[in-house]
């Protein structure tokens, strides 16, 4: 390849990456505008020393969009972080609506339910602590869940995804984030070297294949390299069709 086509190669990614940028952004505005509590949740990462690593404002939207969807009335969400997502979640449920959120650590459960204190949404979340394997199977009486949002260690992923599927209903929604992680979880050696990406790609063929879900995995974040993986609970009993 010549210079010169490397030259216009690169100014057209270039070109690519601003539009994509300007869509993102125009995007966000018209259907996802932050308000002071999700940007709080958001000024609350730094001022605790926690991972910026919440969804983006679109995928909270998304989320919202899919509860209305199925009308969910109860959310299980598996990681808290800091209640940025938890807050989404908790906005799309009625007022005698219900969120359960999952957080292993301690810090981080304090600082969602302030965040979620902060949005006036204490009424109608929990956060509770502790390990998801060890939580999930107390929550089988609270079941079912309307839809259920995977953002934890990404090693539990199959672990989650067995539970979600217990702890739903025909119909019910399970969303889980960092599905495509740039592409790697999506290849055939996904199983060699990083037990997250291991875990990921087991979490994405499983999603794809099992007969009790329907599922397609889109890439909406990280510029395209990452998404959502969503799933919706099949009517076995009931003969769907869907394939």
């Amino acid at each position: 390849m010549s210079g010169e086509m490397q030259q216009d190669d690169a100014r057209r990614m270039r070109e690519n990456a601003a539009q994509r940028a300007d869509i993102d952004l125009h995007l966000t505005r018209l259907f996802a505008p932050e308000d002071d509590a999700l940007r709080g949740a958001i000024d609350a990462l730094a001022a605790n020393d926690m991972p910026a690593i919440q969804i983006s404002p679109l995928q909270g939207r998304t989320l919202q969009v899919l509860a209305a969807a199925c009308g969910a009335r109860k959310i299980l969400e598996i990681g808290a972080l800091s209640g940025y997502s938890s807050i989404w979640l908790a906005r799309a449920l009625p007022e005698d609506g219900r969120l359960i959120s999952l957080e292993i650590s301690e810090k981080h459960a304090a600082v969602a339910r302030a965040s979620l204190e902060r949005a006036g949404l204490g009424g109608r979340a929990e956060v509770r602590v502790g390990p998801g394997e060890e939580l999930l199977p107390a929550l089988l009486p609270e079941g079912p869940f309307d839809l259920i949002f995977i953002d934890a260690d990404k090693p539990g992923y199959p672990t989650y995804l067995d539970w979600a599927i217990k702890l739903s209903r025909p119909g019910s929604v399970i969303v889980a984030d960092n599905c495509i992680r740039g592409g790697s979880p999506l290849h055939d050696d996904a199983a060699t070297g990083d037990d997250s990406v291991a875990a990921v790609g087991v979490y994405d063929r499983r999603a794809a294949s099992d007969p009790r879900l329907v599922s397609v995995a889109l890439p909406m974040d990280d510029d395209g390299t990452d998404g959502f993986a969503i799933s919706v609970v099949r009517d076995v009993a009931a003969g769907s069709t869907v394939s």
